[in-house]
């Protein structure tokens, strides 16, 4: 998925169906200038509002960042390793 609209659009879809809930533990982040990236294990459930079966995944994600002015960062890039959790 490319660009905050598609991003957007994906999740409102989503949200009108299903209740999300998740957890994430942030295992580095490292900082190079206007630049830096922080890796973190995320945790989701995805709970149908109709009473079906939730689902959960977890994994790694990769977020890139960059500084547009003082004390304010910008995702970039943005990639996630989820899987179903069993």
């Amino acid at each position: 998925m490319r660009g905050r609209d598609a991003f957007e659009r994906s999740l409102r879809a989503l949200l009108k169906q299903c209740r999300i809930e998740s957890s994430g533990e942030i295992q580095e982040i490292e900082v190079s200038g206007s630049l830096a990236y922080s890796w973190a294990n995320l945790k989701v459930r995805i709970i149908p509002l109709s009473g079906d079966p939730a689902s959960a995944r977890e994994g790694s994600t990769l977020s890139i960042l960059r500084k547009e002015s003082p004390g304010s960062w910008l995702i970039v890039r943005d990639a996630n390793l989820l899987s179903a959790r069993s």
